[in-house]
């Protein structure tokens, strides 16, 4: 079966030294644009107590000359991240009072280099030669004819030339040197399911992920990423300031991004793989509704607000339809709390974090493996399986071998 679905790939841009003042002055304007479209949403906010539109911002803004500093739909792109930043800050705030709205962007007594993102008349992409030109905007150009002209490289597996359409580009400062996105639609054609059966998710903190496949119940820590974060944060206070002005600190933290990112992928990939070898046709992630309005703490929240569970249902998600695996999301309320063997709910029967006992009929289970099945019955109730003690109390554990970069079973991990 064919499915048109949309990716994104990145691409160095090899002439970095030759386009890079370019790019720095694009940044700088889309973070002005910004700045100044906030301050009048502010100046609205206090006269009538209300922020305005996304439309009328973007007829006031027009009439500004930092409008001009970019190609018109770059421009608008800014407002409408502002406008749905607003939304978003409007969705907490009824539940969270304390919320803070969007800010300026500022850093360091500077503005820093915003995304800037080039729609269908902002960019042409040249695939045989690897170039891609983007529009610089009217109080930029030295003449009609300016423009950026950026070399690019890809993956050596990615040929933007067989994808159905570019959507939209974008030029994104990494920390380190500019790069461009491309946000691609493409078909693609999808095996078949790999089965039948149906594996349950329970996304979590300690363990990143827990997995109720038909026969087997797997855990995935998250011990790298509690590693990376103590260790990163120690580098980046010794480098004056968890958000110092060091160059050290911001080297860091791009570092430890790019770790987070290939360990995320990583999972994501073994849990699919699994899936297929196992005859999974359906993977079913437990999501946790309006789990950051809690407050559980200091030390708590901030682990809570660093979780990726969005990002990880995202990864499931696009890397199960390559496979053939339909990937669902359904509320995890109460499935902490009750026994997957006779449905008894009791705070009472979680014990310790890593330890349920369930009072009415006697179950011992690792906490996460009973969440796990709990989720996999919301579809499949009752399904012919082992949910014995030994087998919910000693699952498998899969952990990230270091040294091969790749997720492997805890026996054959070098430690």
């Amino acid at each position: 079966m064919a499915i048109q679905v949309t990716r994104t790939y990145v691409g160095h841009i090899t002439n970095q030294q030759r386009v890079r003042d370019d790019l720095d002055a694009l940044g700088d304007a889309a973070s002005k644009l910004w700045n100044v479209a906030r301050w009048t949403a502010d100046r609205v906010w206090d006269a009538i107590g209300e922020i305005p539109d996304v439309g009328p911002l973007k007829a006031y803004m027009k009439t500004k000359d930092c409008w001009k500093n970019l190609n018109s739909q770059s421009s608008q792109k800014v407002i409408e991240e502002l406008s749905d930043a607003f939304q978003s800050w409007f969705d907490v705030r009824h539940k969270d009072e304390t919320a803070n709205p969007p800010g300026y962007r500022k850093e360091y007594d500077a503005r820093p280099r915003s995304t800037v993102t080039f729609k269908e008349d902002g960019f042409k992409v040249d695939t045989k030669h690897h170039q891609i030109r983007l529009s610089k905007g009217e109080n930029l150009k030295d003449g009609w004819g300016d423009f950026v002209l950026c070399e690019y490289e890809t993956r050596n597996d990615i040929d933007l030339s067989e994808v159905d359409t570019v959507q939209n580009v974008r030029a994104v400062w990494n920390g380190d040197e500019w790069t461009v996105h491309f946000v691609c639609k493409e078909t693609v054609e999808t095996p078949d399911s790999p089965g039948d059966g149906v594996a349950g998710v329970d996304l979590g903190v300690s363990n990143i992920a827990t997995v109720a496949f038909p026969e087997e119940y797997v855990l995935y820590p998250g011990n790298t990423i509690k590693q990376d974060n103590h260790y990163f944060q120690q580098q980046e206070y010794d480098t004056k300031g968890e958000n110092g002005p060091s160059q050290e600190a911001q080297r860091l933290r791009q570092k430890r991004k790019r770790r987070e990112t290939h360990f995320y992928h990583t999972l994501t990939k073994t849990i699919i793989e699994e899936c297929v070898d196992r005859g999974v046709g359906t993977l079913v992630v437990g999501w946790p509704e309006d789990i950051r309005s809690d407050d559980l703490g200091k030390t708590a929240n901030k682990w809570l607000h660093t979780w990726a569970f969005d990002r990880l249902y995202q990864y499931l998600n696009y890397k199960g339809e390559e496979h053939g695996i339909e990937v669902l999301k359904e509320n995890e309320w109460n499935t902490s709390k009750t026994c997957c063997e006779c449905g008894d709910t009791a705070d009472s029967n979680r014990v310790e974090r890593g330890l349920y006992v369930c009072d009415s009929c006697g179950l011992v289970a690792n906490a996460d493996c009973n969440g796990a099945e709990n989720i996999r019955q919301k579809i499949t109730p009752n399904p012919a399986v082992d949910r014995s003690n030994g087998c919910l109390t000693q699952p498998s554990v899969y952990l990230f071998d270091t040294s091969t970069g790749e997720i492997a079973p805890q026996e054959q991990v070098v430690p």
